[in-house]
């Protein structure tokens, strides 16, 4: 008896410890990132001046809510060259929330614009002007696939 538990006890231990382990990787709650890419359709000519008016007004706001750990990322892209006008837009923000509840909260970044902007009037302006340069505004909810 002393020989079996000298022998095959150690071996049986690893084979339970790695099996335990395998399963709790495989068990693991599943990356609970939501993604949404925010499309924006400018009058012509203004693109650049509503992207400029975006940086200021809203991107501190998501900054804030990066440096809060309830967004993970935020990126920026615009085309190099255009399409057709049905099929046109000027600017494309994806972000990254930390989950789907803080994608869908409208109140998210409401908190920070006190700290971040003393003159609220002057920022409901800028906002209003932003969006009157608008055409079209549309948001995908995208999700990632394993190739």
């Amino acid at each position: 008896m002393k020989f079996f538990l000298q022998k095959f006890v150690p071996g049986l231990l690893l084979v339970i410890f790695t099996t335990n382990f395998s399963v709790a990787q495989t068990t693991r709650p599943a990356d609970e990132s939501f993604i949404i890419e925010n499309y924006y359709k400018v009058k012509w000519g203004f693109a650049d001046e509503f992207i400029n008016l975006w940086k200021t007004n809203h991107y501190p706001l998501l900054k804030k809510a990066i440096e809060k750990g309830e967004i993970i990322s935020v990126s920026a892209e615009k085309p190099k060259l255009h399409s057709g006008e049905d099929t046109r837009w000027d600017f494309k923000v994806t972000i990254v929330f930390k989950n789907a509840k803080l994608a869908f909260d409208a109140e998210l970044t409401t908190p920070y614009k006190k700290q971040l902007y003393p003159d609220l009037d002057k920022l409901a302006k800028d906002e209003q002007h932003r969006f009157e340069l608008l055409l079209a505004h549309w948001d995908v909810m995208v999700e990632k696939i394993e190739l």
